[in-house]
């Protein structure tokens, strides 16, 4: 996320300066003033920290060029100056590819590595420092370096990470701030790229399975349109022309031809607003919570992400959970990596209240948040009647990362037999349609009595 400085001055006349995090200068000038408010000073500026281009040179020396990350022009100037060098220019890099998009292979690869070598005691820093200097993609390669500085400098972990969630995907970025808050980093690196990995599979081979479906049915669509729009009409303003009778499917055709015809425009922005409103409200944190409860509820789909959201929930569980008397936090971190804000919201609001205000039991708190499964219910119950709650959870992780593997590949089937069914149906209707034309018959002229009396 980026990062963005405030400059104010206090009622006292004090100046006042901090960093805040946002997705846009919109809404880090919205938080600037929300904590101008609160904190009683008056904004003065926010600068977004951006990429500068410098030139520099001592003495009689060749002059060199580089870039330096920084809130504004001055503060690379300055620091330029105080190294002594002679500062040629310093302007803002035009085109910063900021924020531009990773490959998911390329973090996959990143996580895997740094847990195969966290797990052979290699410092944390030198293995950062190998990725920095062996990973080809810049703009994951550049959040890998800022993540390790603020690290170096002390900086909250956590913070640190989900700065560069838009690099490294939401759900790593979060756990991979955990892993060192929970003294059991070599673990959470170890689940984040087992699931990071069996989740780029799954799409791999959803891509692969349904990437010739998809492409047969936009062809079918715009072929279907073209004929409908274009060709149909012309061979049925032939039969019009002669006045001969439409069948039943040709004349209604005609009539959705010529709606669809005149009316393209209204039809487009019909569609096309609702699906940008959808978009910008699914954007939203409440969009986001009540699409997350009822994706759910998705034949199919839906019981197969459930599952994986409660696999996630214990395997970050398992990897932070330390004992009894910590647990409240770890099923609040729990709930903040598993993916879903429904059952997140559930699991802080209804959940963990009832631990700690009324002091109910784990099982009885889960089951009253409505997200977890009766099995996972049950296995939880076991767990804690034996005090091996800790256990429980990675044995829940792999049973249903076990099942979620089988049932991915069943979900691939069902969604390419819904595409099928729909290629079938629109074909079936084509060719339904195009047969009737066939059986159109022309009239004679005067009449068939007329027709039948020149023979006799």
């Amino acid at each position: 996320m980026p990062e963005f400085r405030i400059d104010g001055v206090s009622l006292s006349g004090k100046p006042v300066q901090g960093i805040i995090n946002a997705d846009t200068i919109k809404a880090a000038k919205e938080k600037a003033a929300q904590m101008a408010r609160e904190r009683k000073f008056k904004v003065s500026n926010v600068h977004p920290r951006t990429t500068f281009l410098y030139r520099v040179k001592k003495g009689n020396e060749k002059p060199i060029d580089g870039e330096q990350k920084a809130f504004t022009k001055q503060e690379v100037t300055d620091a330029l100056s105080k190294m002594g060098y002679q500062v040629v220019y310093v302007r803002k890099k035009m085109f910063d590819g900021k924020g531009g998009k990773v490959p998911p292979i390329e973090v996959v690869s990143f996580v895997r590595v740094s847990a195969d070598l966290i797990r052979q005691k290699l410092p944390f820093n030198d293995m950062m420092q190998m990725m920095i200097n062996d990973i080809q993609n810049k703009t994951l390669r550049e959040a890998i370096r800022e993540i390790n500085q603020d690290l170096k400098q002390g900086k909250d972990s956590e913070k640190a990470f989900q700065k560069h969630e838009k690099a490294l995907g939401k759900f790593a970025a979060h756990m991979l701030g955990l892993a060192s808050k929970s003294g059991n980093m070599g673990e959470i690196f170890e689940s984040t790229a087992k699931f990071l990995e069996r989740n780029a599979q799954f799409k791999k081979d959803l891509k692969s399975a349904l990437i010739m479906p998809v492409v047969t049915l936009v062809i079918l669509f715009v072929a279907v349109g073209y004929y409908v729009a274009v060709i149909f009409p012309e061979t049925a303003n032939l039969f019009q022309k002669f006045k001969i009778e439409l069948p039943p499917m040709t004349a209604a055709t005609l009539k959705l031809s010529a709606f669809l015809t005149e009316n393209i425009v209204w039809i487009a922005l019909s569609f096309g607003i609702p699906f940008v409103l959808f978009g910008r409200w699914a954007a939203t944190e409440k969009g986001r919570l009540v699409i997350d409860h009822y994706i759910w509820k998705i034949p199919s789909i839906g019981d197969l992400l459930h599952k994986m959201s409660i696999e996630i929930f214990c395997r970050v569980f398992y990897a932070l959970y330390s004992g009894s008397g910590e647990n409240i936090e770890v099923i609040r971190m729990a709930s903040e990596a598993c993916g879903n804000k429904y059952m997140e919201s559930q699991i802080k609001n209804v959940a963990l209240p009832m631990m700690v205000d009324k002091g109910a039991g784990i099982t009885e708190a889960f089951e009253a948040s409505g997200v977890f499964t009766k099995t996972a219910l049950s296995r939880f119950h076991s767990g804690a009647e034996t005090g091996n709650v800790k256990n429980t959870a990675l044995q829940l992780a792999e049973y249903y990362e076990k099942e979620t593997g089988y049932r991915m590949r069943n979900a691939i089937d069902f969604i390419q037999l819904i595409i099928s069914m729909i290629i079938m149906i629109v074909l079936t209707a084509l060719t339904l349609v195009s047969s009737e034309t066939a059986t159109v018959k022309p009239k004679p002229p005067g009449g068939w009595l007329h027709f039948l009396s020149t023979f006799f």
